[in-house]
This record gives C-alpha cells, structure tokens and sequence, in this order.
C-alpha cells in the first residue's frame, strides 16, 4: 500500500491530479472517494472521465445513484451511495456487476457498502482546507 497526498488550489488542479491518477495508473478500476459535500468528488471524477477521453459533462449522481458514460474507449461509471441504507440496497442495484465490469467504476460515499468493494480499491480523501479553493487529496494505492 502506498499513500499520497497533494494540496489542489482550484478544480482545475483538482481535474489534473485526477487526470494523472489515471494516466499512470491504468490497472485500477475501482476507486472509492470519501469526502464531506462539496469537497471536490465530482470535480475528481471530471478529470478521471477527461483521462478516459469521456468528453460528456460529468454531474453528481447523487439523485440519480448511477451515471454511465461510455464515450470513451473504456465506460466510466459514477455511483453515489450516498442515499442508501444498507449494502443489501447497493446490491439491488447491481452494485457489483459494476465493480466487476471492466469499465473504471468512482463510488462517493464508500462507507455505506464499504464490505462489497475489491482489495484492490484506490481509495481517496478529499478535503476542503480553509480556502474554499483549496484541498487536500490522499490518494491511497492498494
């Protein structure tokens, strides 16, 4: 396991070390953001979906839990758990068959079906520092 950290100073830096994480990384395909509301998840996934050359708007699923985006060579799915109760719930949904897709599947809110993810998950920390522009990411490699 290895961890990294890095200060953003705007959603653009944010987007790029999103963008390098997948650039340099292309054998995850499970990535878990935890993160208060507005800390950036969205942001992260934007420039995870850039990488992947998905040119669609990437938007939070928070009301629709899954959004799908295909345009690129590999399908980008973004789920929100953040609404669910339980990981029975997440699997009513066909959490895993996402997990085990192939595609890159971004989960917000991890903690609510935090037993159903692989081992070899990256999980990142987003944090809003006092600058509301600023934040901090720990990206943390299985």
């Amino acid at each position: 396991m290895s961890k990294r950290k890095y200060i953003s100073k705007s959603v653009e830096e944010t987007q790029k070390i999103a963008f390098d994480l997948i650039d340099k990384c292309p054998q995850y395909k499970v990535y878990a953001l935890h993160g208060d509301l507005g800390a950036g998840k969205t942001a992260f996934t934007s420039g995870m979906a850039a990488a992947l050359k998905i040119d669609q708007p990437i938007k939070s699923p928070t009301f629709t839990i899954i959004n799908e985006y295909t345009g690129g060579g590999v399908p980008l799915y973004h789920i929100d758990l953040y609404r669910l109760n339980s990981p029975d719930e997440a699997l009513m949904l066909g959490f895993e068959d996402y997990l085990e897709s192939g595609g890159i599947t971004v989960v917000e809110w991890p903690e609510r079906a935090e037993e159903l993810f692989p081992e070899d998950t990256v999980h990142i920390t987003l944090k809003a520092l006092d600058d509301p522009n600023h934040r901090e990411i720990e990206v943390v490699l299985p």
